[in-house]
């Protein structure tokens, strides 16, 4: 059965018109046209994945070297010193394009992103466990 194709895959392939800012071989970046702050991008793998887990090497590694200079053009052009780098996975998390996507979001002394934290405690005994269970996936991966 094949993946539906996804509001972003069709900003990719020039379906529904963007705002476009960047695109190379492997990444498409366009601004948000629903922007929490001035100069609101998002920063798409052209390979269609839901979550960023299912990208391949190449996919992670291409969006690894885009978002740094899409941040600082971004930066420059809407005049912040400052933004989140939002990547949201799973609908629990927020996400709502099933596309691997990341926003980069300019703050501003008058305009910043609320995070409502609520922390927990982490004691020696979970993290050990942790650190064991993700040491063993990693090593399984390899």
């Amino acid at each position: 059965m094949a993946k539906e194709e996804t509001l972003f895959d069709k900003i990719i392939s020039g379906d529904i018109p963007c705002y476009k800012v960047y695109e190379d071989e492997h990444v498409f970046s366009f601004l948000d046209i629903a922007p929490q702050s001035l100069g609101h991008t998002l920063v798409v793998p052209k390979e269609s994945k839901a979550y960023v887990h299912e990208l391949s090497d190449d996919a992670a590694a291409a969006i690894g070297r885009a978002l740094p200079r899409i941040c600082r053009a971004v930066m420059a052009a809407s005049g912040s010193s400052a933004y989140n780098l939002l990547q949201n996975n799973g609908p629990e998390a927020g996400q709502s394009v099933f596309h691997v996507h990341f926003h980069i979001i300019p703050c501003f002394e008058t305009k910043r992103l609320d995070f409502n934290w609520a922390p927990t405690n982490l004691t020696p005994d979970n993290a050990a466990v942790l650190v064991a269970k993700i040491d063993k996936f990693l090593s399984d991966e390899v």
